[in-house]
């Protein structure tokens, strides 16, 4: 009985992760951050391609 106390709070203090979660969350808003910056790059420069397409 002891061993699995031992072992519970063993757990409980563990926060390796915790780390790991955080830093898969820190990585999924870089992702989004990064898509949302090339769409918007990409729907202004297809503006920009479609318009000096039209003046030729």
């Amino acid at each position: 009985m002891k061993n699995l106390i031992a072992r519970a709070v063993r757990f409980a203090h563990d926060e390796d992760g915790v780390t790991a979660i955080e830093y898969g969350l820190l990585a999924g808003l870089i992702a989004l951050l990064i898509i949302g910056g090339v769409t918007t790059l990409g729907t202004n420069l297809s503006a920009i391609f479609n318009n000096l397409a039209d003046s030729i």
